[in-house]
């Protein structure tokens, strides 16, 4: 082999050192918040919460995470990666801390403000910088893998939470939360960050809030985070209500089935694009939807747990390379903040809404409705980008 095809190899190359430590980083403050996300809910109803409160408990701060990312998305080219990272790490760290002293609902409202904000800022610099470290060529895959690291946390994480619970306090719980932030903040003080470049720096418009060039796939994952929205939350208590055992072993099969998907669906992307992704995935959500509408036993919720892990873990990174390879250079970082603020805003809108129709109908009307914002998802794809060739591919 040449000198010079040695030396492309080398950069193709996606897991480098830096890229090491973003993935345990991001393993980390995943695993931190993923035991967190069965075990607000219960924490809320062990304080007295209705479920309108549980919806808007989980709402406060995904709209805390969404309104911080726009800032998050301009500082990460003005004042660099590292700055934004670690500092919303380190909030994230002592806001999930604050749970554990945490004893009535007003102080829990404003702690998970300011835990939104805290994850505003991690994951939309985690995602920046994982962006910066992979090949462009090869930005489908390497946004696979990365997500792999969210992915095997979300594998067992909201179990571990959920066993914990019930071997420990909500107190140490969250504090142990808290430490799984510690390691993601010492991990990520090792990274070699991209410096910032004086001639990318952006002028901040005044409603300069978003990256135009990334709303079309992060359109579309605001319907699909819409429904995701009705698992995080209300899944649990769903089961609970049905007499369904297994809801550990669900978000042990989700995670287990995307990270199967992630094996092929970036490579699948790099070469054909996301014309060959997103109707399939987004069709197995929508099938993994009615199902726990309809909820009779633990086999029906591990085979939707299956489904839904195998759809969203190929469409997600997918919807994530198209939005950031479309973006200009010294835009990647607000094309990460507009793509996760639409993700935020899904959850958020679909966990608030959620709740209201818990209260006033049932759990099944919850997934009954998270399937038509599937089918709303479809439409909008199939009516605004097929055909559209010049948006399958592009890298950059």
């Amino acid at each position: 082999m040449s000198a010079q095809a040695q030396t492309v190899s080398q950069n193709d190359k996606i897991f480098s050192r830096d890229f090491l430590y973003i993935w345990i980083a991001n393993f980390f403050i995943f695993l931190g918040f993923q035991m967190t996300i069965p075990t607000i809910p219960l924490f809320v109803k062990d304080l007295g919460g209705s479920d309108q409160m549980v919806g808007m408990i989980v709402g406060i701060f995904t709209f805390s995470a969404l309104l911080i990312r726009p800032y998050a998305g301009h500082a990460l080219e003005s004042k660099g990666r590292g700055y934004v990272y670690l500092i919303g790490l380190a909030i994230f760290v002592l806001s999930v801390g604050a749970f554990a002293f945490t004893a009535s609902m007003l102080f829990l409202i404003i702690i998970r403000i300011i835990q939104g904000v805290g994850w505003g800022f991690s994951t939309t610099a985690g995602g920046t910088v994982a962006t910066d470290l992979i090949p462009p060529k090869r930005r489908g895959e390497g946004m696979g893998y990365f997500g792999l690291s969210g992915n095997i946390a979300l594998s067992f994480g909201p179990s571990l939470g959920l066993t914990l619970v019930v071997l420990i306090s909500y107190q140490q719980l969250f504090l142990l939360c808290a430490l799984c932030g510690v390691f993601a903040f010492l991990f990520a003080m090792r990274i070699r960050y991209k410096k910032v470049d004086p001639a990318h720096q952006t002028r901040v418009a005044r409603f300069d809030v978003l990256e135009k060039s990334a709303l079309q796939p992060s359109i579309l994952l605001f319907f699909i985070t819409f429904a995701f929205g009705g698992i995080a939350t209300f899944l649990p208590l769903h089961a609970i209500q049905r007499g369904v055992e297994g809801i550990q072993l669900y978000f042990f099969i989700f995670a287990v089935f995307i990270m199967i998907s992630r094996l092929f669906s970036g490579r699948l992307y790099d070469r054909k694009g996301h014309k060959l992704i997103f109707l399939p995935a987004v069709s197995l959500i929508l099938i993994s939807m009615l199902l726990l509408a309809w909820l009779p036993n633990t086999t029906v919720l591990l085979t939707a747990a299956a489904l839904f892990g195998l759809g969203f873990g190929a469409v997600q990174p997918a919807l994530q390379a198209w939005a950031v390879n479309r973006a200009p250079a010294d835009r990647k970082g607000m094309a990460n903040a507009t793509f996760f603020s639409c993700f935020d805003l899904g959850v958020g809108i679909g966990a608030i809404l959620f709740g209201q129709i818990a209260a006033i109908l049932n759990y099944t009307s919850i997934y009954l409705t998270a399937a038509a914002s599937i089918v709303i998802s479809i439409l909008i794809y199939v009516f605004t980008v097929l055909g559209k060739s010049s948006d399958n591919v592009k890298v950059g």
